[in-house]
């Protein structure tokens, strides 16, 4: 989500010409229609089946760690260094609760073992004599995952107070419109990339009002944002198909192929580079539309050129910390399959070469790329909107709920 600026004296404020309004207004609802009729074209049918593999499909349930024997068994000999454990393992829920088996687990010499007590979540598949063979898929996690939650949740609204609530309503609605619509609309056999972009869409629309208020500055980086996402869709495709990018790039990719033959892998790709891009460039487009806000409050006297300056030099600093984070986050993502390349003896030319480093080369510059031009754009579009503004007064009692006023700013109305 992007971060809003609120600096300015509570006695100034600057109002949008109600003609400024309405060319925001009628500039957006073009997409905003299109969206819409998007969602009801891609929107999935019913449930059906789609040949998923049994594996995926096999219930599982909570078990607990009884006992860990490491030693209990051998490893091959091709891995003599490593630790070989029989894991004792109790069903804790489902209809064989109480059921124990056993398993045996290879570990590395760093590797994290299996301890007695650890929580765990197995699968039940059944045998040819209709007999119950439970195996381990994973440990449980959702405890710590759902403390390490309500953490961020209350940093979140603690130091953002209403617009930080807003913002964790904004994730919840991105998390549930990704899972009701963006995942069963590619598995039924839609475009991924088409759905992506209409997800996005909606995403943007509903989290930047919701977390930024319905006014002209939330309106100004939202229209700055799909400029630069529209950026963004062409280079992806362009190299995607340049490239000759198969889709294939990771296991998963080649797993999910098998089990939903009707995936589109290449679009698959290039939808997650448009929803990727989108999570960080809604970040500066806010950021640079509150500062050509917060520039013009300080010195009524800029015009569009010099607001565009100024709010491009902080644009400057912002886009040079933000590309750089897009490269960390994806080379800290795969550094283990880095790791595995430099004991490859390859060279850096053809470990870049394979598909699954270049898919991530491609999504951090065509991003950035989509990121750098979204300054210009936005600060550019927020110059001129500001610059046809004007200070005022605001009023000695303002009768709205605090928590309206703080929703819209207080600095502004709606475009």
């Amino acid at each position: 989500m992007g971060h809003g600026h609120h600096h300015h004296s509570a006695a100034t404020s600057l109002r949008t010409p109600p003609e400024v309004r309405r060319r925001l207004f009628f500039a957006l609802v073009p997409f905003v229609v299109a969206t819409i009729v998007g969602i009801v074209l891609l929107w999935p049918g019913e449930t059906k089946d789609l040949g998923t593999s049994d594996s995926l499909r096999a219930p599982q349930y909570a078990a607990t760690v009884s006992e860990a024997e490491v030693g209990g068994c051998e490893p091959p000999e091709q891995q003599a260094n490593f630790v070989c454990s029989v894991v004792t393992v109790r069903v804790e829920a489902g209809p064989d609760e109480g059921l124990t088996f056993e398993f045996n687990h290879l570990a590395g010499p760093e590797s994290r073992r299996f301890g007695a007590g650890d929580d765990v979540i197995v699968a039940r598949a059944t045998t040819e004599a209709g007999e119950p063979n439970y195996y381990f898929v994973d440990f449980d996690r959702r405890f710590p995952l759902l403390l390490l939650a309500l953490i961020f949740a209350v940093v979140v609204v603690a130091l953002s107070r209403l617009h930080g609530l807003l913002s964790l309503v904004g994730v919840i609605v991105s998390i549930g419109f990704l899972i009701v619509f963006v995942m069963p609309a590619i598995l039924e056999g839609s475009n991924p990339l088409a759905v992506s972009i209409v997800a996005s869409a909606a995403i943007m629309f509903l989290t930047l009002y919701l977390a930024h208020g319905v006014n002209a500055r939330t309106t100004t980086a939202i229209l700055g944002t799909m400029a630069a996402l529209a950026l963004t869709g062409a280079l992806a495709i362009i190299f995607v198909n340049f490239g000759r990018f198969t889709g294939f790039g990771s296991e998963e990719a080649s797993f999910l192929q098998l089990s939903a033959e009707q995936v589109n892998l290449q679009g698959l790709l290039l939808g997650g580079i448009i929803i990727g891009t989108l999570g960080v460039l809604d970040d500066v487009t806010i950021t640079q539309a509150s500062a050509v806000w917060e520039l013009r409050l300080a010195n009524p006297a800029y015009g569009v050129r010099d607001l565009y300056r100024a709010g491009i030099r902080i644009g400057r600093d912002h886009v040079a910390s933000t590309v750089n984070t897009l490269v960390l986050a994806y080379a800290g993502a795969s550094l283990p399959l880095l790791i595995l390349f430099s004991v490859s003896n390859r060279g850096f030319v053809d470990v870049v070469n394979a598909e699954v480093v270049a898919e991530e080369v491609v999504r951090t510059l065509v991003g950035s790329i989509g990121l750098v031009a979204s300054v210009p754009m936005t600060t550019f579009l927020a110059a001129a909107v500001v610059a046809s503004s004007h200070s005022s007064e605001a009023k000695p009692k303002d009768e709205r709920p605090r928590w309206e006023r703080e929703w819209r700013n207080d600095d502004e109305e709606s475009p």
